[in-house]
């Protein structure tokens, strides 16, 4: 009896190291792509020359975005953009408009980033003048009339000069807030004659 479990030994010890084998090398394989095309970074439509207004509740103008060419991607349901512009019309505050080479707009449409020579305008209301504000990147939130960066930014408008690195701007509460490195010129306003 003894002479059979020994003679069997080797036979289940090799059984287990195939066993053992075939269980790593699937652990090792990479996963199976999907034949869909889910996994592909491919636009599933491409819009030339796009022009939307989103309106609000109130019937009127939200805000307008404009663009070269529009691209969609469904791997992660977000829409990439050449040449944006978006102008945010409020009731309470200034026109904003915000231009830059390049967008990405998130999947639920509440974000968008731009980058690339991103260039926002405030337009002049009551007393206040144009203000321009210029960075590489811009995260805007639309609905909420904020646009924030973490990166180098400039601000002028006609009588300041302002270079800092972030900033978070809203446009309802018209407060802008500069982050780190503020560094700022004033010019007073010269006296009527």
């Amino acid at each position: 009896m003894m002479h059979r479990i020994t003679s069997w030994f080797p036979v289940v010890l090799l059984a287990a190291v195939a066993a053992m084998t075939v269980w790593l090398d699937q652990q090792v394989q990479p996963p199976e792509r999907s034949r869909d095309g889910k996994a592909r970074h491919d636009p599933d439509y491409i819009v030339e020359k796009l022009a939307a207004t989103r309106f609000g509740p109130d019937g009127l103008p939200r805000y307008s975005l404009s663009a070269r060419r529009m691209m969609h991607y469904p791997d992660d349901d977000t829409t990439h953009l050449e040449a944006p512009k978006l102008v945010n019309f409020s009731r309470s505050s200034a026109t904003v408009t915000v231009t830059s080479k390049t967008a990405m707009i998130s999947s639920n449409g509440e974000n968008a980033y731009l980058t690339d020579d991103v260039r926002l305008v405030r337009s002049a209301y009551a007393d206040k003048s144009e203000m321009t504000m210029q960075t590489s990147y811009l995260h805007l939130i639309p609905d909420a009339d904020i646009a924030k960066t973490d990166k180098p930014v400039r601000v002028s408008d006609a009588r300041i000069l302002i270079t800092a690195v972030g900033l978070e701007f809203n446009n309802q509460t018209r407060i802008l807030k500069l982050l780190s490195n503020v560094r700022g010129r004033y010019e007073k306003p010269k006296p009527k004659r």
